[in-house]
């Protein structure tokens, strides 16, 4: 297979075209005429990731943090962006990321936070349109005080702690959601009747926060891992006999003692 073949794939759920100006999204290593045999589905494309794609025989990487970002003014060994670069050209691994195309669709990083949450009546919280934007927002099957809102964001999102700013005195019916570094939406959170803001990445300011309102941040890793079964189950229903994996090498970057 082609591995412009696997980018219609992907792009027929999370189209390039829509990333935010700044992102990266797309092919980043290789051309859409290389041979794939297989595909990795990852979360980053990490120098482990690399390993694992040539070992299982997969042509092409398929993530969603961009490999290069911000982009390199060097490519020498010792560096862990540089090392997975120097892996993949020298393996022939193509490889491409659907990041925040995948955040901004129906169905993509934000709802999948929303599913968690088993939210209702969910809509974009920050629309470019009526089906691409960024965040999310719904509503809770049931009010919920604060403390066992926060019993829920642990369990749905498997985390140890949640950095959270003063509890809300009421209940939280109405929450909003953004996958990864989504401070900037918590006055949409608000304009949008939220009690709750759950993203990642919120900086100490932003927890100052008015009455009957709270934001709480999950971790980055733990508000955006879900896209990558997503991707995965895009990929293998769109192609059934071929050569779909999903990584076993995903880590969080980020401990907690």
């Amino acid at each position: 297979m082609k591995v412009k073949d696997i980018i219609a794939a992907v792009e027929e759920f999370a189209p390039a075209e829509v990333q935010e100006g700044w992102d990266n999204s797309g092919l980043i290593i290789g051309s859409p005429e290389d041979d794939a045999a297989g595909v990795l589905v990852a979360f980053d494309c990490t120098p482990e990731t690399v390993d694992e794609a040539v070992r299982e025989g997969c042509g092409m990487i398929v993530t969603h943090h961009p490999l290069i970002f911000k982009g390199l003014k060097r490519i020498t060994p010792g560096d862990p962006v540089c090392d997975a670069v120097i892996k993949a050209v020298k393996s022939g691994i193509a490889v491409y990321a659907a990041h925040t195309s995948a955040d901004k669709v129906l169905g993509g990083v934000s709802f999948a936070m929303a599913e968690k949450l088993g939210l209702r009546d969910v809509e974009i919280l920050s629309k470019d349109s009526d089906e691409t934007g960024l965040g999310a927002v719904g509503n809770l099957p049931e009010p919920l005080a604060a403390k066992d809102f926060i019993a829920l964001l642990k369990k749905a999102f498997g985390c140890a702690v949640v950095k959270c700013s003063a509890p809300v005195d009421g209940l939280i019916s109405r929450v909003a959601l953004c996958g990864g570094s989504g401070a900037e939406f918590i006055p949409a959170a608000r304009e949008r009747g939220a009690q709750a803001y759950v993203s990642a990445d919120i900086s100490y300011h932003n927890f100052f926060t008015p009455q009957g309102f709270m934001v709480a941040d999950v971790g980055h890793f733990e508000s955006e891992v879900e896209i990558t079964d997503i991707l995965f189950s895009k990929l293998k229903k769109k192609f059934p006999n071929f050569a779909v994996r999903i990584s076993t090498v995903m880590h969080n970057p980020v401990y907690y003692f």
